[in-house]
């Protein structure tokens, strides 16, 4: 070997791998539920906010009850059209992840009235899953919403 230093190389290999990294937290999905809104069915209205407030949709984690309706949020975000693109900015001013609602129109005879369902996914931004009916009056709707809401549910 004679004058010269033999370069020696060691390797230490210390507690093994690098743990994996902490998996990011899971998205929780917010639903928000616009209260229905009706000057000429105003039972119908209530009966319609109080059985979208009680529904489970599946894949939700939390349920918030927004104070205003639809129409006055749309009205708020200056975008008033029944398509995804304006249900969709809605659901991003509400920091919700799914939108659920109902709308009351004057049937197509006298004292009917058209109930319309809806729940919107604002990820996707695809029409909305919508069931709608035609109540003879607004005790007839009172009774038959919540089939409406629980089809639009699940």
């Amino acid at each position: 070997m004679g004058d010269r230093a033999m370069p020696w190389l060691v390797l230490c290999a210390c507690g093994g791998h690098a743990p994996p990294p902490a998996a990011p937290p899971p998205k929780v999905v917010t639903l928000a539920v616009l209260p229905a809104e009706s000057d000429a069915f105003p039972v119908a209205a209530k009966a319609a906010t109080d059985s979208l407030a009680r529904v489970h949709v599946p894949g939700v984690d939390r349920t918030s009850v927004s104070k205003v309706s639809l129409e006055v949020v749309q009205l708020s975000i200056e975008c008033v059209e029944a398509t995804p693109e304006c249900y969709q900015a809605v659901g991003k001013s509400l920091a919700a992840d799914r939108l659920l609602f109902a709308q009351i129109a004057p049937g197509p005879k006298k004292k009917q009235l058209k109930v319309t369902v809806e729940l919107f996914d604002v990820q996707v931004a695809a029409p909305p899953r919508t069931a709608e009916k035609v109540f003879t009056s607004e005790k007839d709707a009172q009774s038959g919403i919540d089939a409406l809401v629980a089809e639009v549910a699940k």
